[in-house]
Parts: structure tokens; sequence; C-alpha cells
């Protein structure tokens, strides 16, 4: 009985993880640190464990926050067919056109980048150390979050196709098996984006496009692969938990052909370039000197609030898992 217990209590754990992976955006953020120049590293790499540890900030704000949830994908299939035209790309003349309440049911991630990268930016022309630390720790996370395709299918979680789970599988099981073992996470140098709302249009527009293959590769292993082979209980930090095996895992990920490395390598290049271009745009300000290096009261409150919510509350808002 007590076994039972654990392996119950413990799936529910897993499931209540599931965002990319904490694993994976922790890992975006921190290679992300190594693309900036000698001039960003000076605040950056010192600040590396920060920067992993408030990756996740965003997920854990979903169980305190109802407002939060809609920042992190898009259901961009609800406005037709790729790529999308009738979405306009500019907030002002998206809600003119569907109103706010629309917009905010199917998601915001691709505007809502833009007012991170705003605050960013703005952060750094006050040179504020806790804030440029916050905001660049917060807005790797929605980068991160764009580049999955099933962040841009209304069918975020296989719900509609009898594969519930998959969101996970895809985000966070297989970067856990082959990210530190097999992937190649070390790329080129942050680069400076002109358009950041071009840019980020192009990668959700990327993930759309690549949501239907997510789906239908695992549909199509599911029916092929042994069914009491497809899952496994797994030790960790001693319990119990059932995941996707990982013969299966390895057997979907040679089948996507990369896709999930791709994304993933996709995905700490632009943190790195957003994050350099909001220093190039506030002026290139010197960060060896800096103020307000410490967080308030108030940050390191709210910091609190945030774990004891994730640790026992509900998501507050849709599930995307």
């Amino acid at each position: 009985m007590k076994k039972v217990f654990c392996i119950l209590f413990s799936c529910l754990l897993w499931q209540h993880c599931l965002c990319w992976g904490f694993y994976a955006h922790r890992k975006i953020n921190h290679h992300a640190v190594f693309l900036l120049p000698p001039e960003m590293m000076v605040l950056y790499k010192p600040a590396i464990g920060f920067l992993e540890e408030h990756a996740v900030d965003p997920d854990k704000r979903r169980y305190a926050v109802p407002e939060e949830g809609p920042r992190h994908y898009i259901d961009i299939d609800h406005y037709g067919t790729f790529p999308f035209d009738s979405l306009p790309r500019k907030w002002d003349d998206a809600v003119a056109k569907y109103s706010a309440d629309t917009l905010l049911a199917h998601g915001i991630v691709p505007w809502w980048l833009q007012t991170m990268l705003y605050r960013l930016t703005e952060a750094f022309k006050e040179k504020n150390q806790a804030k440029i630390l916050k905001y660049s720790a917060e807005i790797g996370h929605y980068i991160a979050d764009s580049h999955v395709p099933l962040h841009a299918s209304s069918n975020h979680n296989g719900q509609f196709t009898d594969q519930k789970g998959i969101h996970g599988f895809w985000e966070s099981r297989i970067p856990e098996l082959l990210a530190e073992k097999e992937w190649d996470l070390f790329i080129g140098k942050a680069e400076y984006i002109k358009n950041p709302a071009d840019y980020i249009w192009k990668r959700v527009l990327e993930s759309a496009a690549a949501a239907d293959t997510v789906l239908k590769y695992e549909k199509e292993l599911s029916r092929q692969f042994p069914a009491d082979q497809k899952f496994a209980f797994e030790d960790r930090n001693g319990v119990t938990i059932r995941q996707y095996s990982s013969a299966y895992s390895l057997k979907y990920d040679a089948l996507l052909k990369g896709m999930i490395e791709r994304r993933m390598r996709q995905s700490i290049y632009t943190v790195a370039s957003f994050w350099y271009t909001a220093w190039v745009n506030a002026g290139q300000p010197d960060l060896g000197k800096l103020s307000n290096k410490e967080f308030t009261p108030e940050d390191l409150q709210e910091f609190e609030k945030l774990n004891t919510a994730w640790k026992n509350a509900a998501i507050k808002g849709r599930e995307h898992e």
C-alpha cells in the first residue's frame, strides 16, 4: 500500500513540474549566459545561479496569479490556417479585431514578450541590477515557451487526439534524458535583433508549423510500440515515478530528427540575443557600475510567495501540460 501511494503521489508531482521542464528552462538560461559579450558577462556570469533558479518563476506564478497563464502560449490555430494572416501582429490591431478577452482566452505570448523586452530595456536604462536580473530570468522563460510547438496549438496536450501527456513528454522528459549527454548546447554569440516583434512572430510560426509533426509521430509510434513497454517506473530521488520509458522516448526523439534539440538551441540563442538587444537599446550601460544590487523585501517576499503557491496550490487558469 505504501509503495502504491508513493507511485500515485509522485505521478502527480511529475505532472506538477512540467513546462519545457524546470530542468530545461534552467539549462536554457544557463547556456544563454555564455553567448554574451564580455561587457555583459561581468554581470551575468556571477549571477548565473540566480538566472537558472528564477527561470521557472513564471511557471510558479501560474499557481498564484490567474492572469499569468496566457502569457506562456498562443492557440494560434484558433485564428485560421498557417500563416494565420487574419491575426494582426500588432496588439492594438488585434484587440480592435478580436477583443482583448478573446486574445487572452487563446494566449498572448508574442505580445507579452515585447512587454518583457521593454521592461528589461528600462531596467538597463535605470542601471537597476535587481530588476535587470529578475526580468532577464523571466524573459528567458517566455522566450523558451514560444519555441515549443504545443505552446502554439489549441491541442496543447493532445487532449483532442487521445495523446494526453505529450506536452510534458516533448518538453520535459526528452530534454532530461538527452540534453546533458547527447545534445550540443554550446553555440555562437548573441546578436542584435533589429525588429524583435517580427523575430518572435517568426519563432511562434515555426512552433505552430511543427505542432502537427509533434502529434503525428507520437500517435504513429504509440500504435507500433509494445504497449507494455511505453511506460516505465523509475527511481527519482528515492521515489518511484511512472513516466515514458527511455526506449519509447529515444525512439520518439529519433522520429523527430533532432527537432527538440534544435528548438532548445534556438531558445538559448534567442534568450541571449534578447538580453543583448535590451542592453544595446538602453545605451550599453556599464554593468560593473549598477545600483540596487540587493533585492527589496518586496522582491524577496514575492519569491517566497511563488514557491509557496507552487508547492501548495493548484494552477489558476488553464493547464497546458
